[in-house]
């Protein structure tokens, strides 16, 4: 505990680092404060009569820390943000006029121009959808259903999630950690002291504490699993060549060594994002079938995450996205080339075609584990939920909710490492630094 504040006092003591996190902190302030703004015309009593989020629902709620049950302004947060940004970053894989702007800083800034214009199209059209789809099938909800209400409510849901997408960029500018994610992560973390308290109310009145202690045992392993699956990562050996440079004094430089870290976990928490907006078709077609028929009792159980057909599914849905989704992102033909431009290479293994054969091998072979621990990673809540926890404690045994929190947590913790070693103080970890920094792409 001593050296634990012995390392606030040096953050603390280095004006930058202070004012950024200071600045940091403030943003987030501003965007939990608006999403307890509710729109104008919503009637919030109504909505508090309906909580009950699943499926794709309650994944975008997660995401926009209960702004979207809250009728609040900012109820869209930043999925459309996210939707955009994977748009784009799919259409660079997939176009060759995208992949080359990638590649140039003004490209870039093109991109990102291209996503914020995209952003507003898909929150006018998200916000259309939460009229239509959320709050109209509310009784009472909406006080004044008119054409006045439905323009407004698109123009404010639109601005607020432009509002949102510009303090997760100024928190990345201007303060510490990547904006995005953390106001996700404020958000996703916002319900977890409720549903801590919830638990231990509902443990201690049945009488349940050796339970109650076995279920926090079992969270700080998962808690453990989750930050090794996040770091966790497989080196690969490289030299570089060595080489004379001048005459008559030459020297030898080059020949160093060093290894390329490839993540066990390279696909992030795409995989079950991805996984989860699928299984919400089969509850909407149940919806649409005869209530009575085999095939509506089989659909709605795959929107009930604590049967085993859903939890299958699920499993196998990660799995098969992961693999996808890394495919997509990684390209072991580039870093043979860019190894090769740096003149470097992997011991044993000639430069090219068959080292980028040799990555891509090595790269499948860590993704198998990867995928697998992260499709349990993806059912744990389903479990948790199944042997007695409570539901809004179940969510954070891992899924989405935890995932995101460690991931977000350890990339700030290495920014703010950086700062700390620049300076030459020793960083918030015991080595110094956090291995593997990776940050959170939604």
């Amino acid at each position: 505990m001593k050296k634990f504040i012995e390392k606030v006092k040096d953050v603390w003591g280095i004006e930058e680092l202070r004012n950024r996190i200071l600045l940091t902190l403030g943003l987030i302030l501003v965007y939990r404060l608006g999403t307890f703004i509710v729109l104008p015309g919503i009637d919030p009593n109504a909505l508090n009569q309906n909580q009950n989020q699943e499926g794709l629902l309650g994944l975008i709620n997660m995401f926009a820390g209960g702004a979207f049950s809250n009728g609040a302004i900012l109820a869209l947060g930043v999925m459309p943000y996210i939707s955009a940004s994977i748009f784009m970053q799919l259409a660079g894989i997939v176009i060759p006029q995208f992949a080359k702007l990638q590649k140039e800083e003004s490209g870039r800034n093109k991109i990102n121009q291209y996503t914020r214009f995209l952003t507003i199209i898909v929150a006018a059209f998200q916000g259309s959808a939460y009229i239509g789809t959320y709050l109209r099938p509310i009784p009472g909800a909406i006080v004044m259903d008119n054409l006045l209400f439905y323009v407004s409510t698109v123009i404010l849901l639109t601005a607020g999630t432009l509002f949102v997408m510009w303090l997760g960029e100024k928190i990345t500018d201007k303060g510490i950690g990547n904006g995005v994610s953390l106001l996700i992560m404020v958000g996703i973390l916002g319900r977890f002291p409720q549903a801590v308290a919830q638990e231990f109310t509902t443990k201690i009145g049945q009488d349940k504490i050796l339970f109650l202690l076995i279920e926090l045992a079992m969270f700080i392993a998962v808690l453990i699993g989750l930050v090794m699956l996040t770091q966790g990562v497989r080196k690969i050996p490289l030299n570089y060549a060595r080489r004379i440079v001048g005459t008559n004094a030459a020297k030898e430089i080059g020949g160093a060594r060093n290894f390329i870290p490839l993540k066990v976990n390279s696909a992030g928490v795409m995989p079950i994002i991805f996984a989860q907006a699928l299984l919400f078709i089969p509850a909407m077609i149940a919806g649409l079938v005869a209530q009575d028929g085999n095939a509506a009792g089989w659909l709605k159980s795959l929107s009930d995450h604590t049967t085993l057909s859903y939890n299958l599914v699920y499993a196998v849905l990660v799995i098969v996205f992961t693999y996808f989704y890394t495919a997509l992102i990684f390209n072991p033909t580039e870093m043979a080339e860019n190894l090769k431009r740096n003149n470097s290479f992997i011991p044993g293994i000639q430069p090219g075609q068959p080292t980028a054969d040799y990555i891509g091998a090595i790269m499948d072979r860590i993704t198998l584990p990867g995928a697998v621990f992260l499709a349990l990673a993806g059912i744990l809540p389903g479990i948790a939920a199944l042997l007695g926890v409570t539901s809004g404690f179940s969510t954070f045994f891992g899924g989405t909710s935890m995932l995101i929190g460690v991931a977000v947590i350890l990339d700030t913790i290495q920014q703010i490492d950086s700062y700390l070693l620049m300076r030459q103080y020793d960083g918030m970890m015991k080595t110094g630094r956090v291995s593997g920094r990776q940050a959170v792409q939604l």
